[in-house]
C-alpha cells in the first residue's frame, strides 16, 4: 500500500509494479495544478463552456491507462506527460466546440506551449519577492506546489488571484464577475498573497 507521504518517484515505481494504489496517490497529487491550467485555458479557448474538474478526470484515466508506457523517471517529466495528455484533452473539447473533427496536431502543439508557459508562469508571478530567477528555474516543480497551495486558500482569495493572474482580468472586470467593490477586490487579493506567501515560506 501507498505511504501517503511517499514521493512522487517512489509512487511511479510502485505504479508500474502494478500497485493501482499508488497510482490513484501520485495522479492526485497533481489535480490542483491540472485543474488550475485547465480553467485556464478553457476560459481562452471555450469562454468557459466546459468543466476543468471533468477534464483533468479525463486526464487521469488516461494517465491511469497508460501509465505502463510512461517512460520517464522524474516528476518534471511525470508533470510533463501529464500536461500532454490535458493538451490533448483540451484539443479534442476545442475541435467539438468549432464543429471540426479532424484532428490538428498543430492545435495541440499550440496548447501544449500554452499550458508550459501557465506552468512556468504559476512561480513566476507566485514566486516571493526576493527569489532570483536561476533559483525559480532550478525548482519548476514548485509550480505544482504552488497550485497545490491555492487550492487551499478561502475560495474568494484563490478566486481573485486566479481570475488576475491566470486569466488575465484587471481589477475592475474581477471585481464585475466576483459581485464585489473594486477596493475589497484589492484587498482580498493582497490578503490572499500574502496568506499563500506565508504559507510557503521561502520554497518559491
Amino acid at each position: 500500500m501507498a505511504e501517503p507521504r511517499a514521493s512522487p518517484e517512489v509512487l511511479l515505481r510502485m505504479s508500474r509494479a502494478g500497485d493501482g494504489a499508488a497510482a490513484g496517490v501520485l495522479l492526485e497529487l497533481y489535480r490542483g495544478y491540472l485543474d488550475l491550467l485547465a480553467r485556464v485555458q478553457i476560459g481562452k479557448q471555450l469562454q468557459g463552456k466546459a468543466d476543468a474538474s471533468d477534464l483533468v478526470q479525463e486526464v487521469f484515466l488516461a494517465a491511469h491507462r497508460d501509465l505502463g508506457d510512461f517512460r520517464g523517471a522524474s516528476e518534471g517529466e511525470l508533470v510533463t506527460w501529464l500536461r500532454q495528455i490535458l493538451a490533448s484533452r483540451l484539443a479534442g473539447l476545442v475541435r467539438r466546440y468549432r464543429g471540426t473533427q479532424r484532428r490538428d496536431v498543430r492545435l495541440e502543439r499550440q496548447l501544449a506551449d500554452e499550458l508550459d508557459r501557465s506552468s512556468q508562469a504559476l512561480v513566476g508571478r507566485l514566486a516571493c519577492p526576493g527569489s532570483s530567477p536561476s533559483e525559480r528555474a532550478a525548482r519548476r516543480e514548485r509550480a505544482v506546489m504552488l497550485a497545490n497551495a491555492l487550492q487551499t486558500l478561502p475560495a474568494d482569495y484563490r478566486e481573485v488571484i486566479v481570475l488576475h493572474h491566470f486569466e488575465g482580468v484587471d481589477f475592475p472586470g474581477v471585481a464585475a464577475r466576483m459581485g464585489r467593490s473594486q477596493e475589497s477586490v484589492r484587498k482580498l487579493w493582497m490578503r490572499g498573497l500574502a496568506r499563500l506567501r506565508r504559507g510557503l515560506g521561502n520554497d518559491v
